[in-house]
């Protein structure tokens, strides 16, 4: 098939590289000049296990700083949960890989023909007109394919154009990425949380370290100094919060503002499709934003590869990612709202909640989210389809 990919996001090449793996012939149209960029991301399991699926997991790997995962910590250093070494790797699968986006997109950019991603290419409208789909550009031109990917994210035009209502509402807190240019003791990988804010720190290759930090801010605030003002929030948490802020380069720090929106009530209409934050943006509390869109990837693809057509795999397709989907986003919102709320009672009794739990049975929890058989389960309807 001629399939157009819109996004060259996490979402879109991964979709893209699995497709060309089975035969189609794909381009990539990202809007923006540089499609590459952001800090770094931690890919769990359920992520690596796609990643495999496509032949691209043991690329990944090989570029990654390998961690375990659920260690959690209290602002003033306490823990609050410290699983044994290799429990996350016994119970999931194997243990997270920690990669810089812009090399996880390095490693999906390779699995494609050369020129196959077109920048700064800006895509206005899609419709179907009989079995194509009819793509115009901002500059007016048209192209045609036999489908087309929406992985244009949370505002995508892909996903407007066949759903009303898809408005965002600002969740109240902002969010800062960073990689420092020091390692960190691997013992002190994890989070940290606190009233309103949180932070977290994990290794990446070459001796690197990618952090992240959330706090309570108005909307769309602007700081004069973006690393004074996270260095402030931080001020008094326990290592190595001050060390890795400060030694993160000014070009290597960011920060965005974080939104709620609904996920999509419908995912495709006649040949496009729907992926990733484009179908079901989601906070960052269980590190699945990015996990979740390579699953979309590669499921999207195994139901191309089994069903009769177009129309009845983009709708196998949408039966077995939805009910998973929504769960996970529900999760990661509610894991938002605890750790922004107030320091009341309610907070407490969650903490110490997680305290007294044992070890197995959140690491069941967290193995249904994120273990390598919550994505090959997910095989099981597509390949029965055939």
């Amino acid at each position: 098939m001629r399939v157009v990919v819109v996004g060259a996001g996490i979402a879109g090449l991964t979709a893209a590289a699995a497709l060309v793996r089975d035969g189609h012939d794909v381009v990539v149209l990202e809007s923006r000049r540089q499609s590459t960029g952001g800090a770094g991301i931690s890919l769990w399991p359920n992520a690596l296990a796609a990643l495999d699926w496509i032949g691209l997991g043991d690329a990944v790997r090989s570029q990654s700083a390998r961690v375990g995962g659920g260690a959690l910590r209290w602002r003033d250093g306490t823990w609050i949960r410290k699983p044994p070494p290799g429990a996350l790797a016994a119970a999931a699968g194997e243990e997270l890989a920690v990669i810089l986006r812009g090399t996880l997109h390095e490693v999906l950019a390779s699995a494609l023909p050369t020129d196959s991603v077109r920048t700064g290419v800006a895509v206005q409208t899609v419709r179907t007109v009989g079995r194509e789909a009819v793509v115009t550009l901002a500059d007016g031109a048209q192209m045609r394919a036999d489908l087309v990917v929406g992985a244009d994210g949370t505002h995508s035009r892909i996903a407007r154009g066949f759903n009303d209502r898809l408005s965002s509402r600002y969740a109240g807190y902002t969010a800062w990425r960073g990689v420092a240019d020091i390692s960190i003791d691997p013992d002190l990988a994890g989070e940290m949380i606190g009233p309103r804010s949180q932070f977290g720190a994990v290794p990446l290759p070459a001796g690197r370290t990618y952090w992240f930090a959330t706090a309570q801010a108005p909307e769309a605030a602007v700081f004069d100094d973006e690393r004074a003002e996270v260095a402030r929030v931080g001020r008094g948490w326990p290592e190595p919060v001050d060390a890795v802020i400060a030694a993160t380069p000014s070009s290597a720090l960011m920060r965005h503002d974080l939104y709620d929106r609904p996920v999509a009530r419908r995912w495709h209409d006649g040949r496009a499709v729907i992926i990733g934050d484009a179908a079901h943006p989601m906070r960052p509390h269980l590190g699945q934003g990015g996990c979740q869109a390579i699953e979309d990837s590669v499921v999207l693809a195994a139901a191309l590869r089994t069903s009769a057509g177009p129309e009845d795999a983009l709708q196998l397709f949408h039966d077995v990612r939805r009910r998973r989907v929504r769960r996970v986003v529900r999760e990661s919102q509610m894991i938002g709202r605890i750790v922004n709320a107030p320091q009341t009672l309610f907070w407490g009794r969650v903490i110490r909640v997680s305290r007294i739990l044992p070890d197995r049975i959140l690491l069941r929890h967290l193995c249904d989210i994120a273990g390598r058989d919550a994505f090959t389960r997910q095989l099981a309807p597509v390949r029965s389809a055939r």
